[in-house]
This record gives structure tokens, sequence and C-alpha cells, in this order.
């Protein structure tokens, strides 16, 4: 699943648009966000870890690592 995917699943479950988390995420952080620049990220594959972080925790959510088995 790519990050654009997880972004998507997130919106929908908080029920925001993509414009609403770039707004979000310019009031709550040091750095500012555009519709049209996340977009492109989304759209390119370039968002990176620490961002997708960000906006998991603007959400309410957190990434989790769970090991699935020893048998892989």
């Amino acid at each position: 699943m790519t990050a654009k995917e997880f972004v998507k699943i997130l919106l929908a479950k908080e029920c925001i648009t993509l414009k609403e988390l770039a707004r979000l995420a310019t009031e709550n952080g040091v750095k500012k966000y555009t519709l049209d620049g996340l977009s492109h990220k989304l759209g390119r594959g370039t968002l990176d870890f620490e961002e997708f972080e960000y906006f998991a925790k603007l959400l309410g959510y957190e990434i989790v690592l769970k090991k699935i088995s020893d048998d892989i």
C-alpha cells in the first residue's frame, strides 16, 4: 500500500478533505502546506515518513509496527 492510499484512508475515516489536512498541518506546524503541494507529493510518491507520521498524529493516529510471525 502506498502513502497516498494510507492518507486517503485516514482522510475518509475522519471525513475530511486533503485541503483541510493541508490547512490543519499548516496551522499546527512550522511548514506551509497547500492543497496542490500536498496533492503533488502524494501523486509523485515523495511524501516522507516524518510528514506521514505528522499527518497521522494530527488526525489522532499513531503508527505501530507489529511483528507478524517468526516463520517468515
